[in-house]
């Protein structure tokens, strides 16, 4: 599976949005052997988005697991660092 996120917007920036995109990853994540997630053409994505759509599923699965189904692609260092930040939140309450 390949979630093309300049699909759901070149910003995203809001939590109900990150809500909505977790679900949706979370009801294939048993579909597809691997997850894709492309950003390419996405300019930013805000903290607060990062950690519901992405942060927020190691409430169901492990960081190993997530690691070991996902890949990130196309992703600009604002990007990147927004993911990380929420991963690192997240892992350090864990």
């Amino acid at each position: 599976m390949e979630l093309k996120f300049a699909e759901i917007g070149k910003s995203l920036g809001t939590r109900e949005l990150g809500a909505k995109t977790r679900i949706m990853i979370l009801q294939n994540w048993d579909v597809s052997e691997r997850i894709v997630f492309d950003f390419d053409d996405v300019r930013v994505v805000t903290n607060s988005f990062a950690d519901e759509c992405f942060a927020k599923i190691l409430e169901k699965k492990s960081l190993e697991e997530i690691q070991s189904r996902t890949t990130f692609v196309n992703m600009s260092d604002i990007v990147l660092t927004s993911i990380i930040t929420a991963f690192n939140r997240r892992t350090s309450k864990v």
